[in-house]
């Protein structure tokens, strides 16, 4: 996982909703959110950007800090 930036909101009962990410000097818009869950690392969000490819996003609380894990093979579109 890399350290990624990430602009979001976070409701009145903390729920995190993921906007957009850059990644490798490039924003992307988040279309929409699937599967959340929370574990140790912190909460994981599975969001997809336009052209429909998928990436994990990790919100570690103790850090403050966004991590993002590419799912599937190849490299997200433009």
């Amino acid at each position: 996982m890399e350290a990624v930036e990430v602009e979001a909101r976070f409701d009145t009962h903390g729920r995190v909703t993921p906007l957009k990410f850059v990644w490798e000097g490039r924003t992307y818009l988040v279309d929409s959110t699937g599967r959340r869950w929370e574990d140790a690392q912190g909460q994981h969000l599975l969001v997809m950007i336009p052209g429909g490819q998928v990436f994990e996003l990790l919100f570690a609380p103790l850090e403050r800090r966004w991590y993002l894990r590419r799912t599937g093979e190849g490299r997200a579109l433009a």
